[in-house]
């Protein structure tokens, strides 16, 4: 009988033929601890991966910032390079470089970090005012020295202050308080019942420029033009308002009729005869010539102001009789007014003194009285003025011989 050859036993490998890891691992498991190294393993590659993908990510941000600042570097100076290279001025191309210089300087800076300091300053854009100011007046302040300051005509500031100066620029000194419009026109107090139709045809304006004016405070769309919802005695402002000054100085005092200044103060005249009659021609009253103080204003100032020192010697501009020869009540201090006899009158106010009387005749050129500073005066000056029949009072310097 044949025999039935025998099945060769299974060889098992040796362990030490194994990959190194499975081996680490089958050892593991023979003494318990295969699962929880494998949750192990697993764990410390995906955490190695996932640092090596930031790494890398890193890498290429930093790469392509660098990249965009260099070339963001290099258009600034290949735009640069012409504007420094001009000599004179910018032409309109290189006007347009230096702007685009400047928006790739912004994006330079943007990328490198670095952001420009907030400005902490807030520039508010001046407004138009509408209410009324308070000024005190300080020494050798005049109405047109105040009416500078803040823009506005000098009747303004009298026609702001009736009840305080009464239209007369002389009356002005230290230490009154004063309401300055903040624009041209007349501050009037309203009274009950009045329409402001009436009030602006009076000042000439109208009655849509009072209520529109934000100072006054009134309804442009509420507003009942005849009877107005304003307080008895409220004051408004009428912008771009005229009236009519009233006029303080020396009245036309004629030697047929010098008893017409009598409310004008004790130096007014008696009854006058004949005297000299002038020439029409008029010299300067003083030695000086420098204007000082106020100028000649036609609405203000219907005069010149001369300086001078105190005592300096005052001359009648023409022959003449002296109509007034005194203390006048209007600010004027020492006046003395001479009539030509031809129409022609001339004024000579805050004498520090006077030598003529009331009828006395002088002529052109005759010593008359000193300089001085008497009545509403800030310093030693002659107040000079000419009046006509026929023109009104005049602008001296338009007359008096060079």
């Amino acid at each position: 009988m044949s025999e039935t050859p025998a099945t060769p036993p299974t060889e098992t490998p040796e362990p030490s033929r194994r990959g190194g890891l499975t081996a680490v691992l089958e050892g593991l498991s023979r003494i318990g601890l295969g699962q929880q190294a494998t949750r192990a393993l697993t764990t410390l590659l995906v955490v190695g991966v996932l640092a090596l993908v930031v790494w890398g990510m890193s890498r290429v941000t930093a790469s392509m910032e660098s990249a965009a600042a260099q070339n963001l570097q290099a258009t600034a100076q290949a735009l640069a390079a012409p504007t420094l290279e001009a000599a004179t001025g910018l032409s309109a191309q290189q006007a347009q470089q230096a702007e685009l210089l400047a928006a790739f300087e912004d994006q330079l800076a943007s990328a490198q970090g670095i952001r420009r300091a907030a400005n902490s300053q807030t520039i508010i854009p001046s407004r138009p005012r509408v209410d009324i100011l308070v000024h005190e007046v300080q020494p050798g302040e005049s109405v047109f020295s105040i009416a500078e300051i803040y823009g506005v005509k000098p009747e303004t500031v009298l026609w702001g202050n009736y009840d305080t100066l009464q239209d007369n620029p002389r009356v002005i000194k230290e230490g009154q308080q004063l309401n300055i419009l903040p624009v041209d026109g007349v501050y009037y107090r309203y009274n009950a019942g009045e329409s402001l139709r009436t009030i602006a045809q009076f000042f000439g304006t109208t009655p849509e420029a009072i209520v529109e004016w934000a100072g006054n405070d009134l309804d442009p769309y509420e507003t009942d033009l005849d009877n107005p919802p304003i307080n008895d005695g409220e004051w408004l402002i009428i912008p771009y308002g005229e009236r009519e000054l009233v006029d303080w100085g020396p009245p036309r005092i004629s030697r047929s009729n010098p008893a017409v200044a009598a409310y004008y103060g004790p130096g007014s005249c008696g009854a006058i005869t004949d005297g000299p009659v002038g020439n029409g021609t008029f010299v300067w009253p003083t030695t000086s010539r420098q204007i000082s103080g106020y100028n000649y204003d036609a609405n203000v100032h219907a005069a010149i102001d001369i300086g001078g020192a105190e005592g300096n010697a005052i001359y009648a501009t023409d022959a003449g009789v002296v109509v007034y020869a005194g203390w006048s009540e209007y600010g004027y201090g020492n006046l003395v007014v001479i009539d030509h006899g031809n129409g022609w009158q001339s004024a000579y106010a805050h004498l520090y003194s006077y030598s003529v009387s009331c009828g006395q005749g002088v002529f052109q050129g005759g010593q008359i009285g000193g300089l001085g500073n008497t009545g509403n005066s800030t310093g030693p000056h002659l107040h000079f003025e000419l009046l006509s029949e026929l023109y009104g009072k005049v602008n001296p310097l338009n007359f008096l011989i060079p």
